[in-house]
């Protein structure tokens, strides 16, 4: 066997003598190397039984098996086989095989011994898939128990390799393979103002094409933006690459063209594959990643901008045969501001799948395994609680016979539990079509569910070919049921129960769903009821925006999800009055409602004092003798503080319980609080026996001179005592109150009732401000006696008649 004279190939000594050695080993060698292909055919006589190379792509899995038996000579199924979802060639004689990551995670559940197995290549392993970072911590613990002679290797486009080397074991070496690079120049064509991403790599793939001699590679997030900057580019050989398309249109993009080509990718091509005679490359600077909202239940791919490593990488092919040119649609200024690395999924994903593998494995929450990252511990949980909602983990967190069901079919688990139920309900058949379009985000043109499906059932091209082996795959997983009604809500709510949604007003475009998030359709005209399959939310929206849905009805709501069906009486504040009502939810969305006659008088009491704490005391009737007594109340516990009780309006909503009580229980509504009698109530807060002296600490009344009994103000900070200057005459100590601690404020009064001096010290008053007060008014008041010696004047509320 003669191997390509790829630059891996220096150092395959240096990986077969460290594979002897320690059983590991880490293979550093950028795209483009040989480390997937040359590398297990270097190996095939030095390992003992199959060698498994692990890929995170379908389309990476194929292409590689399939470069592996060309360079044997022979067709895939031989020596070198593949296996991937729904796709398999083998034979007895195959050595070689390429899996997906996912696959062979099943085959690990299956039996972690991994029978016949000699070595296991992970690749690409510097891409932190979800499935590539459990199948390593599940590799090494079964290493470390069933098979401590299984040998890893493990490869990396990428320098960054400390942790895993670390987790292969002490002492596991690195190698790296080095590759000649040609220069390349980099260019930044950001997108004009308004202009959409597709036209602006359409336009530099033009530029692209004009100033180099070779094909041009563009990086796009999707296959959407695949398609839609193919039409922009009409004239131009175009070919598109990702993992949808069927493996024939695949395979054509990875051979090279007759003339120069335009080959849209997503990150497929970044380092998985190699696309050859590339000269230029334009990166749209963006990628799709998973991500998952685990407070409003939406997860999904959302687009990105990609880290510098990852636009290193793209750059990078551009001059792996030749000088080359790059360009970059965003500004420059902006690339400094790249992260330096891309997010491992597992921080950012939705982890139910994970968190039913874990389960399989024995371990639920991972603890004890050996992880690159741990998976957050909230995220876990939440992929539990699905789980068990489902009927795959008990309470306890143990797997159920059910969700080694669900994990055997190999979908995420909410599928997999639309096509086990939705077959029973409607038919295997009926079910696998629509969870088939579920699973693949490019099948779907339109946000109906019903019209995708007919779209599907009619055309005839590669989607639809695909889809159509995919709907047979899987209804051949599970038990046949009757033939009813076709109707595809009831599938997609069997995998989303928590996105029933229900307009909120007639004619709207928003619904609320049954998890509680609003979201919001495209356009006019949506039924009252749908069934959510897929629903994202940007950055700093309130609401999120729905992108499939089926056309649902309430009894079908009801059918497909009765865990989330409740009746529950409700007492509550709302509105500015009490609400009394048996309501029935699925989910947040309200069913049915009516008013209760006679509510439990726990929960009205609950709302009443809920409502008190909203609005305030306000919503009771504050006599004049009610805010009297509290004003006198508070200047006692200022003073003196305890046994004096707070009277301001935290603590009063506080205690509300204990000096409302008897009102709170006789009162059923707003207007039944406006009638309680405060002033006796408040009553309830006095210490007794300390009560008896009320009257004594802050009186209601002092007795002054000229022998009235004038009214204290206890409106302001402190009591004031407001009394005219002549029935003052003679008094030289200021009054006190509250056992001696609180001296009184005394307004002293014209004959007109208007204040002349304020003070606390009647002694200096007399001395040093009446003589003043005197001149200013006796003329102004000659009927009253103005004496030029209030001391040993008689006090008299008098004129000198």
């Amino acid at each position: 066997m003669r191997l390509p004279d790829l630059p891996v190939r220096a150092v395959l000594g240096d990986v077969t003598g460290a594979l002897d050695r320690h059983g590991a080993v880490v293979l550093v060698a950028p795209p483009g190397t040989g480390k997937t292909t040359v590398v297990p055919l270097a190996l095939l006589e030095s390992v003992g039984g199959r060698i498994v190379v692990a890929e995170p792509r379908r389309l990476a899995a194929r292409a590689a098996a399939a470069r592996m038996a060309a360079i044997l000579g022979e067709p895939v199924g031989e020596t070198v086989g593949y296996a991937v979802r729904g796709d398999r060639r083998t034979s007895a004689r195959t050595r070689i095989e390429v899996v997906t990551t996912g696959l062979l995670v099943r085959r690990l559940q299956a039996d972690p011994s991994l029978p016949g197995t000699g070595l296991v290549l992970l690749d690409e392993c510097h891409e932190r898939h979800l499935d590539a970072d459990l199948l390593l911590t599940l590799l090494l613990d079964a290493r470390a128990g069933l098979r401590p002679d299984l040998r890893l290797l493990a490869t990396s486009a990428t320098v960054a390799t400390g942790r895993i080397a670390e987790l292969l074991g002490p002492g596991t070496p690195v190698v790296r393979a080095h590759v000649r690079t040609y220069p390349v120049t980099v260019t930044y064509t950001p997108p004009a103002r308004g202009e959409r991403i597709e036209a602006c790599v359409a336009r530099a793939a033009r530029t692209a094409l004009s100033e180099s001699d070779g094909d041009v590679l563009a990086f796009l997030p999707g296959a959407g933006e695949i398609a839609r900057t193919t039409t922009l580019l009409s004239g131009a050989d175009v070919v598109p690459l990702h993992g949808r398309l069927s493996a024939a249109r695949q395979d054509a993009a990875l051979r090279p063209g007759t003339g120069q080509r335009v080959v849209l990718a997503t990150a497929v091509a970044e380092s998985s594959l190699t696309v050859p005679g590339v000269r230029a490359v334009v990166d749209s600077g963006l990628a799709r990643v998973s991500t998952m909202d685990h407070r409003r239940g939406l997860g999904g791919l959302v687009t990105t901008r990609v880290s510098a490593s990852v636009a290193e990488q793209r750059a990078g092919r551009a001059g792996r045969e030749a000088a080359g040119r790059v360009y970059r649609c965003w500004p420059e200024h902006e690339h400094a501001t790249l992260p330096a690395q891309p997010d491992p999924e597992i921080r950012t994903a939705d982890l139910t799948r994970l968190a039913l593998e874990l389960a399989c494995w024995g371990t639920p929450d991972g603890a004890g395994l050996d992880w690159w990252d741990p998976p957050p511990a909230g995220a876990l949980a939440a992929g539990r609680a699905v789980l068990t909602a489902l009927g795959a983990l008990d309470h306890a967190g143990a797997v159920t016979a059910r969700g080694r069901r669900i994990a055997g079919i190999g979908l995420h688990p909410r599928l997999a539990r639309a096509l086990l139920d939705g077959a029973a309900e409607v038919g295997a058949t009926a079910a696998a079509e629509v969870v088939a379009l579920l699973d693949d985000d490019t099948l779907a043109t339109g946000d109906d569910v019903g019209d995708a499906l007919r779209r599907l059932r009619r055309d005839e091209d590669d989607r639809t070919r695909r889809w159509r082996r995919e709907v047979r795959r899987l209804a051949a997983l599970v038990a046949d049921g009757p033939h009813g009604t076709n109707d595809p809500a009831l599938v997609v709510a069997l995998a989303h129960p928590e996105r029933l949604a229900r307009r909120r007003a007639p004619g709207a475009r928003t619904y609320l769903m049954a998890g509680g998030t609003a979201a919001e359709l495209g356009h006019d005209g949506g039924p009252e009821w749908l069934a959510v399959a897929s629903a994202d939310r940007r950055p700093g929206r309130a609401q999120g925006k729905i992108r499939l849905a089926a056309r649902a009805d309430q009894a079908l709501a009801e059918r497909a999800a009765p865990a989330l069906m409740s009746t529950e009486d409700e007492v509550a504040w709302a509105d500015g009055d009490v609400l009394a009502r048996r309501v029935s939810r699925l989910g947040a969305i309200v069913l049915r409602e009516r008013r209760l006659a006679d509510p439990d008088p726990g929960l009205l009491r609950a709302a009443l004092l809920d409502g008190l704490r909203r609005e305030g005391l306000g919503l009771l009737r504050w006599t004049e003798a009610a805010s009297r007594l509290r004003r006198r109340l508070s200047v006692l516990h200022r003073a003196i503080g305890a046994p004096w009780p707070p009277v301001d309006d935290a603590a009063l909503l506080d205690a509300a319980d204990v000096w409302l009580g008897p009102e709170l229980a006789r009162a059923t509504r707003r207007a039944d609080l406006e009638r309680v009698h405060v002033h006796d109530a408040l009553g309830r807060l006095l210490p007794w026996p300390e009560a008896a002296r009320l009257d004594e600490l802050v009186p209601d009344r002092l007795a002054v001179p000229s022998g009235a009994r004038i009214k204290v103000d206890y409106s302001g900070d402190e009591p004031v005592l407001p009394v005219k200057v002549q029935e003052a005459f003679g008094w030289t100590e200021t009054p006190v109150i509250a056992g001696g601690r609180v001296p009184v404020l005394l307004h002293l009064l014209s004959p007109a009732g208007r204040p002349v001096a304020i003070t606390r010290d009647l002694r200096s008053f007399w001395r040093e401000g009446y003589q003043q007060v005197r001149t200013e008014l006796r003329g102004r008041y000659p009927k009253h006696p103005w004496p030029a010696d209030p001391a040993t004047a008689t006090p008299t509320a008098r004129t000198k008649r």
